[in-house]
């Protein structure tokens, strides 16, 4: 090892570059937590602290030990194992980080200065839970952004696959390069695979009703009998319905038209520059409550039930409040599916949104104007960098691998707009002001919302590792609503835990009758069932059915004639 520096110059110039990257990074800290509280003085936490110097020495001790397993050992074997990856972490898995021990030693150090960087930010006095969560979220993105097996310098396999071969990998990388520079995003999808109406969204149906706001969709039966009460699904619309539509064997769609619902759906416009004064209140009136109305005409019926999936759950709780301040009463039962009516922790995004960023979406597109998909879908990206941003830039780019074909992230992909009136609303009211779950506080299409007012039984479905909707924040929807909650909770997250179809039968669910306000108390006394949690939703839904009748012939009415087939033109707008 006589091509390493000297040991005790080492140390020093590590000890030294952990001092000023501790000052630094403190300085960082306090800086955030002024912007957090101003006029305030930022916490005192400076190099020379206790709880840094502990950190610091603990810090420099592993790297001591990493440095000196390096210099003893002979120059054919791998690097002592100071370090490991967390779990599921799977950046440095390949052999040939392990083979070398150069590569070895500097994995082993990102890991070691990764944990020291997050642990300095769980220390850090900072009285603000959203000033912490933010510089969690901002110090995550920095240490993955700094890995090793992002760069070509210092990833193994960028060698290792270019010597396999003969260089095509990063003739093949600079192409993949250059093509995903062409499309503005990185490519996470075999995008050729895919098509809307063709092998994705093609549960038989037409168009019933459309404005400029969206279109109402309308299934075909698959059962000779139907429940009595339609079923409407309001899906989110910062994205594409067909979320809910994949492919046959994982459509909750199709499912829930298997199981003897007349489905409908509504499939948001992916507005352009002409839509971009749209407000939530439009969202309510015209779409929301125009299709629970459209829905109600064609079936010549009074109630129906209703579906809302995330931003969609929350965009039909706001309708039904609505509805019932007017007198109204037009949904038998409600699910809601990863959503937020409370939104005092709201995950992730959360973290992301204070005065000054909405203040900032209110002067430039509150007015009128657009937030383009493209950005909409870096913010999601971002939450989970390492899986939706590091993954591909490594296996597209220093690889020259084209990635698999997988339907979930060719929807993730498939970018929605949103028009600025609604979305700084919706942050401002939603996500700053927590405002909805305060009765009477909120006005929303000319009455003050109050959700304990929506009273029918209400299936409210969480994902236990959701980043985007805690599960327990979605569990709070049920102090807040006003009828009979019944609470699932799956595994996986946001978009995985909901679409687990029972024919499959993957992961787990827990289930629990208990009534308790209290998230934690009610986990701890659920049982764990193996498999999707789909069989149990699609019972509870046949308790809400109203009946049975003679499945519908003919889609739409008089009224109301079919037009365009499912899934309609809105969906394939690209934004």
């Amino acid at each position: 090892m006589s091509s390493f520096p000297d040991q005790n110059a080492a140390m020093q110039a590590m000890m030294q570059a952990g001092n000023a990257m501790a000052q630094g990074f403190s300085q960082f800290l306090a800086d955030q937590q002024k912007q957090a509280v101003p006029g305030t003085a930022a916490p005192a936490w400076i190099a020379e602290s206790e709880a840094l110097k502990a950190l610091q020495q603990e810090w420099m001790a592993q790297h001591a030990k990493l440095w000196q397993g390096m210099l003893g050992k002979a120059p054919s074997q791998p690097a002592p194992q100071v370090a490991s990856p967390a779990p599921g972490d799977k950046r440095f898995d390949d052999p040939s980080w392990a083979e070398s021990p150069v590569y070895d030693y500097l994995r082993q150090a990102y890991l070691i200065n990764a944990d020291y960087v997050k642990r300095m930010v769980e220390a850090a006095p900072m009285a603000d839970g959203q000033a912490k969560d933010r510089m969690r979220f901002l110090t995550r993105q920095m240490v993955d952004a700094m890995a090793p097996s992002n760069f070509l310098a210092t990833n193994p396999e960028f060698v290792k696959t270019a010597l396999e071969t003969k260089g095509l990998s990063i003739q093949k990388g600079i192409q993949n390069l250059i093509a995903d520079l062409e499309k503005g995003r990185i490519s996470m999808t075999d995008d050729s695979a895919f098509e809307v109406g063709r092998n994705l969204a093609v549960t038989p149906g037409a168009v019933v009703y459309e404005n400029e706001l969206m279109q109402l969709l309308q299934y075909s039966p698959q059962t000779e009998t139907v429940a009595a009460r339609p079923f409407l699904m309001v899906p989110p619309c910062i994205n594409k319905y067909y979320i809910l539509d994949l492919q046959p064997e994982n459509s909750v769609v199709r499912y829930a038209v298997e199981q003897g619902n007349t489905v409908f759906l509504i499939s948001w416009k992916n507005v352009q520059a002409d839509q971009g004064h749209l407000t939530w209140d439009d969202y309510i009136e015209n779409g929301a409550l125009q299709a629970i109305k459209v829905v109600q005409e064609i079936c010549d019926i009074d109630q129906i039930n209703a579906l809302g999936f995330c931003v969609g759950g929350t965009i039909l709780g706001s309708a039904l409040s609505v509805a019932a301040l007017r007198g109204e009463n037009p949904v038998a039962s409600l699910t809601l599916l990863t959503t937020l009516l409370d939104f005092a922790d709201s995950g992730e995004i959360g973290c992301l949104v204070d005065e000054a960023s909405v203040q900032t979406r209110e002067a430039t597109i509150g007015k009128g104007g657009l937030l383009k998909g493209s950005e909409l879908a870096s913010v999601f990206s971002s939450l989970r960098a390492n899986d939706l941003i590091w993954q591909y830039v490594v296996g597209n780019y220093l690889k020259g691998k084209t990635p698999p074909a997988f339907d979930l992230l060719f929807w993730n992909a498939d970018a929605t707009n949103l028009p600025g009136p609604f979305l700084a609303w919706y942050l401002r009211n939603m996500y700053l002001e927590n405002n909805l779950r305060v009765p009477g506080k909120l006005e929303m299409c000319g009455v003050k919302a109050d959700l304990g007012r929506v009273d029918m039984p209400a299936f409210v479905y969480a994902s236990r590792e959701d980043h985007i909707v805690p599960w327990k924040s979605a569990y709070q929807s049920r102090s807040l609503l006003g009828g009979d909650t019944t609470f699932v909770l799956g595994a996986s997250g946001h978009i995985a835990g909901v679409i687990n179809p029972a024919a499959k039968n993957k992961r787990s669910h827990w289930i629990n009758d208990s009534k308790t306000a209290n998230a934690d108390e009610w986990l701890d006394t659920a049982t764990e069932v193996k498999g999707s949690w789909w069989p149990v939703w699609a019972n509870w839904l046949k308790q809400q059915a109203g009946g049975e009748l003679p499945a519908r012939a003919k889609l739409g009415s008089k009224a109301y004639p079919p037009g365009e087939p499912a899934p309609g033109s809105y969906v394939k707008e690209k934004a």
